[in-house]
């Protein structure tokens, strides 16, 4: 069974958070980075739980930019088999779910699982506009 977990980096809950230009945008300097806990226990943790049950191969998907880099070689050290991460903007939900439909499209996954939101924006988005491309 090939199962794709697609993870998403999130600031780390314990980060002191402050806002820049005139308290319009995230400033991410100094915050520690963690993969979204939602994809990491009920997306990732699950499918290395299928894969120890039935066998198979484990890929955590990723859209974003280098700097995700850490979380992705998280994933690995957790248990996930191969990483993909697709270099491009992430500031639209929309897009990003059209990159995954381009990837599992020339890379075919029998199952493919997302945390059920992020705890940054709590968008829950992504997965859902995945389903219905």
């Amino acid at each position: 069974m090939k199962i794709v977990v697609c993870i998403s980096k999130a600031p780390d809950t314990t980060s002191k958070i402050a806002f820049k230009d005139n308290n319009t945008q995230f400033d991410e300097a100094g915050i520690q980075f963690i993969i979204n806990p939602y994809d990491e226990w009920y997306a990732l943790v699950r499918a290395l739980e299928l894969k120890e049950a039935n066998g198979g191969n484990v890929t955590v998907l990723n859209v974003g930019g280098a700097e995700n880099d850490p979380i992705i070689r998280k994933a690995l050290a957790i248990g996930a088999d191969d990483a993909v991460r697709i270099d491009a903007p992430t500031n639209d939900a929309l897009f990003v779910a059209k990159q995954i439909a381009a990837y599992l499209k020339s890379n075919p996954a029998d199952l493919v699982l997302f945390g059920k939101e992020t705890i940054d924006y709590n968008g829950s988005q992504v997965g859902g506009m995945l389903s219905a491309l």
